[in-house]
């Protein structure tokens, strides 16, 4: 039999434990902000508070290029094109869940009255092992490498480009502070994670990604 003492100890290190373990931030996936929809999955590197850096494995995404000056008009069509394809219009007619975020990938042009360049992506779910090929022109798979990431979030509900050029001059003068030169500033991505019809509480995320 076990001697009282050492019981007593065992009693004491489970209570003890059992504390700790209440305010460890528990794994959870996807995050909140996803939705419960599902995400590409990432591991978080670092974070402070004007940033996080994310690790994300490979992935899969279907997506849409449109060249022009609007960023509000070019998305409409991108995204529109999307909806079709998950809807139905793609070789199966096999309608697709939506996931989460909705991803643009934005080039800026070369001068202020130069056409931009923006591609929407809407991830792929590994739950889709093969995902039917689109019939729509513009609408084209797409292999995204596992990458390192540069992620600023905020809230709110945005309304063309501005608060998205807003955010990301933030954060490529944040990370620009401490690793500078080790990010594509070429490009970068808008990520959002909630439909048009959610007015509160809405999560939104700049992208730059590592060299």
């Amino acid at each position: 039999m076990l001697r009282i003492d050492l019981v007593l100890f065992l009693i004491c290190i489970s209570s003890t434990l059992g504390a700790v373990l209440k305010y460890v931030p528990r794994l959870q996936w996807p995050p909140d902000f996803c939705n419960k929809l599902d995400c590409p999955k990432y591991e978080v590197l670092e974070k402070n508070k004007d940033y996080e850096v994310r690790l994300y494995e490979a992935s899969g995404w279907m997506s849409s290029n449109t060249a022009g000056i609007d960023y509000t008009k070019a998305s409409y069509t991108n995204f529109m094109r999307l909806f079709r394809y998950i809807n139905g219009t793609n070789e199966k007619s096999e309608k697709i869940a939506m996931t989460a975020p909705v991803l643009i990938m934005v080039q800026p042009g070369p001068g202020p009255a130069c056409e931009n360049n923006f591609t929407m992506s809407f991830f792929m779910s590994p739950k889709v092992t093969n995902p039917p090929a689109p019939t729509e022109k513009g609408v084209f798979p797409q292999k995204m490498p596992q990458m390192k990431v540069y992620v600023r979030s905020f809230s709110g509900y945005v309304i063309g480009i501005d608060k998205w050029l807003e955010q990301a001059k933030k954060l490529e003068q944040a990370i620009s502070a401490k690793e500078a030169g080790k990010f594509h500033t070429e490009f970068f991505f808008t990520a959002g994670y909630n439909s048009p019809y959610e007015l509160f509480n809405r999560h939104n995320e700049i992208w730059f990604i590592a060299k």
